[in-house]
């Protein structure tokens, strides 16, 4: 079909139509895997509910772990693989092969036939499988826009995909805070008609127009770098859970063997590629001083951008909605709802910004964008926990406005400087950085805010609890359970309190007043709120040197970079040619 639309002319790479045929697509398909990516995490409550399985139980916590990360980290796993095979095998057959098996595993995700942890191992399976298709999305996408367009509009475009790929995190957010009150399979039934007619159009639409890199595939480059990246991340993620006496498993053997197993593979990774005929990625493209930069500004800008989503969850699921009378229950949809002006600051600056570095450079842009953002990250330090909305919309609307400031310009930048037959390994080592970005963020800004909590929350609970009512040995037994299980209960929705005290049977021992003053949407809200905060200050510092960091890389990264197509792959002067335009 493609080719024969091809020869007709109807979407020939010079026909005026078809790059927006390749914008639509590549920017759907964007939108549905970062949603897919974030709207099981404002679910989990209706989803663990509806297959009859507690996450706060120990022996669950893993399945929740994997319900979060799994998603995530195959995703960063995966999409340089599959970058690597676009640039071999055409960008627009990987892509629509991506479409296929998303869709095919949001069906089997509706029709989980088990409860309990089959039930979670089913769900969890297909994740996975799922995420194998959002990989290939997520690698070719950027890589079809950048064949698609000509390097002076290729900002603008860029621009619209990033940025939907960006809110498409926080649109999750809110979707599936609303289909969880509906049913927890609709959460995955969603995606269902939107994967179907999305692969029916990209097999009918696209084809291929970008230059392709003949080569075997490295398959002990992409085994390695599978291994390492797993290793690592898989380490991290696990390095939130307790460990025995200590709070946070960052002692636990098994964790560091992971991450330093997972490093000596990647940096033999590396090894490798410099000495492989035919690489899974070129590593002489770091030569190129905007494709390095740029990635190393992207990667601190999504542990930043990550970190954030996170935190002000808990701020608002576990502190701020019950104080202003929300029930637990209610308070992941209207999380997402109240998170609503990071999302249009997102909108609003994204195309503008990527439409304007196609004039002026990404420079200014991108430093421009991380600079605010790292401004904003000390600004919610000023609000009080109990915020004034108005005060908290601004700061989180600029936020937004930073964030897309800097990621279609930076992109924009990064795919320009490369050769045109490394584009899809290019895209896909892009999205490796942005998605091993979300994942390292959960295991560093939660380590972080538990280190911050471990401190004040142990003495805030036994005082708390004592005061109403609770016996010295209970209390002292509460205070001494890791930050980690009130943190996980504030984020998915759930009374802590209630959480944390229920399996005891203390309640039914208590006075209805002091049981219901424990389990009351102000108790643990007033009680962490200080520990909280002193928690929150580690964690918004830390984003906000990030955010300061990867604002200097951008600024080392350059002007305008465009890559001469008569250069030798891999060389520095081609991309700095135009450079500092």
């Amino acid at each position: 079909m493609a080719e024969s639309a091809a020869r007709t002319g109807m979407f020939n790479k010079d026909h005026p139509k078809y790059k927006w045929v390749a914008l639509s697509n590549t920017t759907l398909g964007m939108l549905m895997a970062t949603i897919n990516g974030s709207i099981v995490l404002i679910s989990l409550p209706a989803i663990f509910k509806g297959i009859k399985l507690d996450p706060l139980q120990p022996g669950n916590v893993s399945y929740l772990l994997w319900m979060l990360m799994g998603y995530i980290l195959v995703t960063a796993v995966l999409v340089v693989s599959f970058g690597r095979l676009g640039d071999i095998y055409g960008r627009v057959r990987i892509y629509n092969m991506g479409f296929v098996i998303f869709s095919i595993a949001a069906i089997a995700l509706v029709f989980d036939p088990f409860t309990s942890g089959a039930g979670a191992l089913w769900l969890i399976g297909w994740r996975v499988i799922q995420a194998v298709g959002g990989s290939m999305l997520f690698a070719n996408s950027t890589a079809i826009l950048t064949d698609a367009f000509p390097a002076n509009k290729r900002g603008m475009a860029i621009g619209i995909n990033q940025i939907a790929a960006i809110a498409g995190t926080f649109l999750g957010l809110i979707i599936g805070g609303v289909l969880a009150e509906i049913d927890w399979r609709a959460i995955f039934l969603v995606s269902v008609p939107i994967g179907v007619l999305g692969t029916i159009w990209s097999y009918k639409s696209l084809h291929e127009v970008g230059s392709k890199s003949p080569g075997k595939v490295d398959w002990p480059g992409n085994i390695v770098f599978a291994v390492g990246l797993t290793s690592l991340l898989a380490g991290i993620t696990y390095g939130i859970q307790p460990y025995g006496t200590s709070a946070t498993g960052w002692a636990n053997p098994w964790v560091l063997t992971g991450i330093i197993g997972g490093v000596v593979l990647l940096v033999g990774f590396v090894f490798m590629q410099l000495h492989t005929k035919d690489p899974m990625f070129n590593m002489r493209l770091f030569r190129i001083k905007a494709f390095a930069w740029g990635n190393f500004a992207g990667l601190l800008a999504s542990v930043g951008r990550g970190g954030l989503q996170f935190m002000l969850i808990i701020w608002l699921q576990g502190i701020w909605l019950p104080l202003h009378g929300f029930s637990y229950a209610s308070t992941p949809l209207w999380a997402g709802i109240y998170l609503l002006p990071l999302t249009i600051g997102f909108l609003v600056s994204g195309p503008i910004s990527g439409t304007l570095s196609d004039r002026f450079g990404a420079r200014i842009f991108a430093t421009g964008g991380l600079v605010l953002v790292a401004v904003t990250f000390v600004a919610l330090l000023l609000i009080p926990v109990n915020f004034n909305y108005a005060a908290f919309a601004i700061i989180t609307f600029l936020n937004g406005v930073g964030s897309g400031m800097f990621a279609a310009p930076n992109r924009t930048a990064i795919m320009n400087s490369v050769p045109a037959n490394q584009r899809g390994a290019a895209s896909g080592m892009t999205g490796t950085f942005q998605n091993a970005g979300n994942s390292l963020s959960i295991g560093i800004f939660f380590s972080l805010m538990i280190a911050g909590l471990a401190d004040t929350l142990p003495n805030a609970l036994r005082s708390g609890l004592t005061a109403h009512g609770v016996g010295t040995a209970v209390a002292n037994q509460v205070a001494a359970t890791p930050p980690v299980g009130s943190l996980f209960a504030a984020f998915l929705g759930y009374n802590p309190v209630a959480s944390i005290l229920g399996p005891t049977g203390v309640l039914k021992s208590l006075s209805t007043s002091n049981a219901g003053a424990l389990t009351g949407k102000t108790f643990f809200p007033q009680l962490i709120s200080q520990p909280f905060h002193s928690g929150l200050v580690i964690v918004f510092i830390a984003a906000a040197v990030m955010s300061l960091v990867g604002a200097v890389a951008s600024l080392s990264a350059g002007g305008k970079y465009i890559h001469l197509e008569t250069s030798p792959i891999g060389t520095q002067q081609p991309a700095e040619a135009m450079s500092d335009v």
